[in-house]
This record gives structure tokens, C-alpha cells and sequence, in this order.
């Protein structure tokens, strides 16, 4: 090399890409991939195991759904392979434009599926298919995203601009069940405003998915604008890019890959406890109500082998969840400065140790008590504790694991970790919480401790990692290594 790359810094022009066009391009993308996301797993509890997974036992059908929830984890992997290869080959812009393509073909075509009853099996078969391919489109965008914040990021912002990938979560579910409500609500109600309604399962679930069509048309005129990141085009140049970045991330960069896989763990499992398995837990009926719905339609009622829950409708529910989205969008800005001011590390570690205190109080915050005010309090108390401690391990990632890898393979190496993750978090917390609820007697307490051992596991890949706020991105480009990967 002729110059020293802080020669090569000075002389190098100002970022191609303005900085409300990256905070919007990294935003307005993830926040519809969310949203598709989303929709799925709101879905997943109030419609599909009717719909598509009628096995005639509730816990099983929710189950058989959860399922297929989870089997989307296992394609993000896929996905984090097959984009990050070409994000970390020909750049960052083309593999977000592909991954929004996906997310909103699949997502749109969930709405126009068959449901058991019109052609059995295939039904479930053919929603499996489409999950998958949601699953691989979520995995190659959350890191092209979080490259695109952090890689136009000013000097000492880089968590901070990390963090608006991050709010297409809280804000993606935010407007999924925003949208379900807004359906639910237009619908007639026989059963009482606070239940689903018949038009409900026949046709309204079907226009959240069928809205993403319109939201993905958004995402793309925002992308299209962007070009590719000064960082990469340097890396690009100096001819640090490797022909197989997947081989170079497991030949050169396994440990980070190991930690940012267990760093990241805690984060999903709150996540989806927080989502998926309350509005299970917290829409279902309390014993007496299950024995009095029985009794009121002349069945028999199996007391010993129901699972009970909270008995909230869903529309409560769902407004309560929203409130404690909020939190989570909050604190998710508020982590950023927090990060770049005081580290990463240490604000992951101080974070996760609440996580873990957190799963502990869950029987206190989540027993139904003898007046049902008192129980809406403290469970909308748990629900912004629970979502306020998610917004502060959240957000810190867009910066933490990208910044594990160099910039010829950080796409790749960023995005397996974290959808491998999604396997060993996300995709085993809804059907495991479901199975120790149950094997509770409908107690949440073995749901929390579950969530206490993912933290402890995220404690010690923290202690075991290395702060990375002082990472340089303009020399960490991965031209020092050897080989030809």
C-alpha cells in the first residue's frame, strides 16, 4: 500500500449517502420486515391454530402453530449465509432491496392461502413454506440494515445510529397489532367487543398480510436511493473482500461468531416471552371461565388437563402489549447514547443482570388475583418492565455485533450470529414456554426461570468478549488476513 489508511481517511470524500437517508432507509426497512414479522406471530396465536392446525386439543394446536412460528427461525440462518455472501461480495444496497422483495412476496402470499377446511393438510404445508421464506428474508436484513446505520455513522454515534434498525421492532409490532385491532374492531361482535369475531377468522385476518404489499412499495423507493457505504467501497478497493466470506468467518472469526451468537441470546428469548407467549398466556381462559364457557355450551369439561391462563380478551390484551411497546421503542433510542457513552459491554451486562433478576418475579407479576384490576395492574406493570429491559439489550446490538467483525466479512459474520441465535432463542422460547407452562399446572414461574438461564448464558459470553466501542471501522477492513477466502 502506497498511504496509511489515516492518510487514506483524510483524502477520502464526505459519505455518499445523507444521514436522514440512512436513518430512514434502516428504519422504514426493518420496520415492515418487522411488521410482516409481526403479523405471523399474531396470527400464530389467534387464528392459525383454528384455521390452519385444527387438532381438537388447544395446547396442541397452539403448539403445532408455534411450530411453524419457530420453523422460520431455522431458515433465518439460511438466509444470514445467502445474503451476507453477496452483501460482503458486491455490497450492502442490492441484498436489503432483496430481502424487502422476499419478506413482502411472502408475506402477502400468507393472505391469499387456503385454510384446512378448504384443502386439508396443504394448507399447513403450503403456510410452512411461506414462514420459511419469511425466515430467510429476515435473515440476510436485519445485518445489511445494521451496516447500513453504522457504517454512514459520524464518529462516536456508531450504537446510537445502530439503534433505528433497531426501532423497526417496536415500531413493526406496534403497527402489526395496531392493524389487527383496527380489523377486529370494524367487525361485528355477537360474542362481546373484547373477542374475536366470526369475520374475523373467515376473512379480516387476512388484511394485515395483504397490507404489506403497499408498505413494501414504500420500503423499496427509500432503498433504491441509497448508495453503497464509503467503508465497504474502501474495503472494495483495497481488495480486502474475500470470494467465500462464510469460509472466512468460521476459519478466522469463530470465536466472535460464539459469542455474538450467546450475547445476543437473552435479548430473543425476552422477546418472544414478552410477545408470543403472553398473548397466549394472557388471552386464555381462567379455569372458572373455561368451566362456564363449557357449561353455557353443554360439553364436557376435562379441568385435569386444562391449561389456564389470565382470561383477558384479546383486545385488552393487545392494547396492554402496545403500551409496553412503546417503552420498548423508547428505551431502545435511549440505549444508543448510553452505549457510545459508557460502552457496550458494560451497558449489556448491567442490562442482562435485570433480565435475569426479571424471569425470577414472574409468578409475582403474572398470578391472577382476586380483583381482576389489581391483576390488570400488575400485569401491565410486568409488560413495561419486561418490554423496558428489552428496548436497553436491543438496541446496543445493531452496534456490538457488527463491530465483532471486519469489514470484509461483517455482514456475514454479524448475521449468522444473530440468526443463529434465533434458532437457540427465538424459535424454541414460544414451544418451550408453552411446555413448561403446562408442565406448571398454567403457573408462569418455570417460564421465568428459563429466562433467567438465557441470561446467565449471555452474562458470561459477555464476560468472556471485549468492549468494541473504539473499533475503527475506516482500519478494520480485513486486509491483514491471510488466505485466499
Amino acid at each position: 500500500m502506497s498511504s496509511s489508511p489515516a492518510a487514506q481517511q483524510a483524502a477520502s470524500p464526505a459519505p455518499a449517502n445523507p444521514r436522514s437517508r440512512v436513518i430512514a432507509a434502516s428504519l422504514i426497512g426493518t420496520t415492515i420486515e418487522f411488521y410482516d414479522f409481526y403479523v405471523y406471530a399474531t396470527a400464530a396465536v389467534l387464528v392459525f391454530p383454528t384455521l390452519f392446525f385444527p387438532t381438537g386439543n388447544d395446547t396442541t394446536a397452539l403448539l403445532a402453530s408455534f411450530g411453524v412460528f419457530g420453523a422460520a427461525m431455522i431458515a433465518r440462518p439460511l438466509g444470514a449465509v445467502v445474503f451476507g455472501h453477496f452483501g460482503d461480495r458486491f455490497g450492502r444496497k442490492a441484498t436489503l432491496v432483496a430481502s424487502l422483495l422476499t419478506m413482502g412476496i411472502a408475506t402477502f402470499l400468507i393472505g391469499c392461502l387456503p385454510t384446512f377446511n378448504d384443502i386439508g393438510l396443504w394448507a399447513a404445508l403450503l403456510l410452512l413454506i411461506l414462514r420459511l421464506a419469511q425466515g430467510f428474508a429476515l435473515g440476510g436484513e436485519w445485518s445489511g440494515a445494521a451496516l447500513v446505520a453504522t457504517e454512514n455513522a459520524p464518529r462516536g454515534k456508531r450504537a446510537w445510529y445502530g439503534t433505528f434498525p433497531q426501532l423497526g421492532a417496536p415500531l413493526g409490532f406496534i403497527i402489526a397489532n395496531t392493524v389487527f385491532l383496527l380489523i377486529n374492531f370494524a367487525l361485528p361482535h355477537p360474542d362481546g367487543a373484547g373477542q374475536r369475531s366470526d369475520a374475523f377468522l373467515a376473512w379480516g385476518w387476512r388484511v394485515p398480510f395483504l397490507f404489506s404489499a403497499v408498505m413494501v412499495i414504500v420500503g423499496l423507493w427509500v432503498r433504491l436511493k441509497l448508495v453503497e457505504s464509503e467503508t465497504f467501497s474502501r474495503a472494495e478497493k483495497v481488495g480486502a473482500i474475500r470470494k467465500f466470506p462464510l469460509g472466512a468467518v468460521f476459519r478466522r472469526h469463530w470465536w466472535q461468531l460464539i459469542l455474538g451468537t450467546f450475547i445476543m441470546l437473552a435479548t430473543y428469548v425476552l422477546f418472544y416471552l414478552m410477545t408470543s407467549f403472553t398473548l397466549s398466556y394472557g388471552t386464555k381462559p381462567t379455569l372458572e371461565g373455561a368451566e362456564a364457557a363449557a357449561e353455557a355450551a353443554g360439553t364436557a369439561f376435562d379441568a385435569a388437563a386444562y391449561v389456564p391462563g389470565l382470561g383477558f380478551g384479546y383486545t385488552d390484551f393487545v392494547i396492554m402489549q402496545i403500551i409496553g411497546v412503546v417503552f420498548f421503542g423508547v428505551f431502545t433510542l435511549l440505549s444508543g447514547p448510553l452505549a457510545d457513552s459508557v460502552g457496550r459491554r458494560k451497558l449489556l451486562m448491567w442490562v442482562t443482570a435485570g433480565i435475569v433478576v426479571f424471569g425470577l418475579v414472574f409468578e409475582v407479576f403474572l398470578v391472577p388475583q382476586l380483583d381482576p384490576k389489581f391483576t390488570g395492574a400488575l400485569v401491565q406493570a410486568f409488560l413495561i418492565f419486561g418490554f423496558t429491559l428489552m428496548g436497553m439489550t436491543f438496541g446496543p446490538m445493531g452496534a456490538i455485533l457488527p463491530e465483532l467483525f471486519p469489514t470484509n466479512v461483517r455482514y456475514t459474520g454479524s448475521a449468522v450470529a444473530y440468526n443463529v441465535s434465533s434458532i437457540l432463542g427465538a424459535a424454541l422460547a414460544p414451544i418451550v414456554a408453552v411446555a413448561l407452562w403446562a408442565a406448571a399446572g398454567g403457573s408462569p414461574w418455570l417460564v421465568g426461570v428459563y429466562l433467567s438461564g438465557a441470561g446467565v448464558l449471555t452474562l458470561i459470553a459477555l464476560a468472556l468478549s471485549k468492549e468494541t466501542k473504539d473499533i475503527d471501522y475506516d482500519t478494520n477492513l480485513g486486509l491483514g488476513e491471510t488466505g485466499s477466502l
